[in-house]
């Protein structure tokens, strides 16, 4: 249930709603000069990362989200992915985002949906808003699919989108429908999304859609390795995210993945995607646990040297690279990174080499 009475058209005069707001990640408003801050090893924020804001929330109930309907609390009080979203003027953070443009460049933007009636047509406009203020910028989305259809895919790329973010999530149907479909309360439908997924895949072109989708779930390797391979086959995107319990949320207590289970889970996709790694070489025991890797000493030496597997996942910038470094997106400062913002060092690349224990799956 919605935790805000206020009729819909007293709203705006009451709170800072979008399309006129929009909440900005914290990483990104340091990134914008909007607060003060920095980050580690002289990093910065390739992405800035844009999140529409309602009195409600939103209106999901994803159990593993600081967004949750049901979580405690009131929603300007939620996090989202254990990080703030301080709320701006809309028009003040393009404004700030073409600032930045004009004096270098900003890598990309992306403006994320929660699951509200509005949210389709805010969408539109605020994609609107930024585009003309800095229209070099490439622009992606990331949407919620029950607000979608192909009409409206076609709608958001002619304002400027030229890429489409889903946040899938869950490896599997079975556990999707546990954690965001109806077993979780939730209005969210695997049949539908990936819908939507391959609608906007013949739209957008091969690779400009991506999945989300997250460790640690509750989800066997062997089905997110299946995953992987099903995505690389129909030209989509996966970006890997780390499960990181949100407190207040219904997975608030379940323990995220170890460490070397993530690893091992990046590196097999990195050779997926980018070794077309035969599916016969992966080996999995009766689990569904990851246990031998046909792959050739010397390319996954080259390949862990490289530090590229266990880099964040997300869109590029006008030069291919990633823009979507998200710092701090899947652990606090101080913690080890489970995704790298930046290119390994070479201390970095020794301590990926203990966590993920290669030699017991070569």
């Amino acid at each position: 249930m919605a935790r805000v009475t206020v009729p819909y058209e007293l709203q705006a005069e009451q709170f800072q709603i979008s399309p006129e707001y929009v909440r900005l990640s914290m990483a990104a408003a340091i990134e914008l000069g909007l607060k003060p801050g920095g980050f580690d090893r002289g990093c910065s924020c390739g992405c800035i990362n844009l999140l529409q804001t309602y009195p409600e929330g939103c209106f999901a109930n994803c159990t593993y989200c600081g967004l949750a309907r049901e979580r405690p609390g009131t929603p300007e009080d939620n996090t989202f992915i254990r990080v703030a979203w301080p709320v701006y003027r809309t028009e003040e953070v393009a404004d700030a985002i073409a600032a930045k443009e004009a004096s270098g460049t900003v890598g990309r933007v992306c403006l994320s949906q929660v699951q509200d009636p509005r949210a389709y047509d805010d969408l539109v406009e605020m994609t609107e808003v930024v585009h003309r203020a800095a229209p070099e910028v490439p622009l992606s989305a990331l949407v919620s699919t029950t607000t979608l259809d192909v009409e409206r895919l076609h709608r958001l790329k002619d304002v400027g989108v030229d890429i489409i973010g889903v946040g899938l999530d869950a490896a599997t149907e079975e556990l999707f429908y546990r954690t965001r479909g109806a077993g979780a309360r939730g209005p969210h439908s695997w049949i539908q999304h990936w819908d939507i997924v391959r609608a906007a895949r013949e739209i957008y072109g091969p690779l400009n859609v991506n999945c989300h989708v997250i460790v640690g779930l509750g989800e066997t390797d062997a089905e997110l390795i299946d995953l992987f391979y099903q995505l690389h086959s129909e030209q989509i995107a996966g970006y890997l995210f780390s499960f990181n319990p949100e407190p207040g949320t219904a997975m608030q207590d379940e323990p995220r993945a170890p460490i070397k289970r993530l690893r091992r889970i990046q590196l097999v996709k990195h050779l997926i995607e980018h070794q077309d790694l035969d599916r016969e070489q992966v080996e999995l025991d009766a689990d569904g646990s990851l246990t031998g890797l046909g792959a050739d000493n010397e390319t996954l030496e080259q390949v862990l040297r490289s530090g590229t597997p266990f880099m964040t996942d997300g869109c590029p910038d006008r030069a291919g690279e990633v823009a979507c470094n998200r710092p701090y997106g899947s652990y606090r400062p101080g913690e080890e990174y489970r995704d790298y913002p930046f290119a390994p060092e070479e201390r970095d690349i020794e301590q990926i080499r203990h966590q993920i224990q290669l030699r017991e799956i070569r």
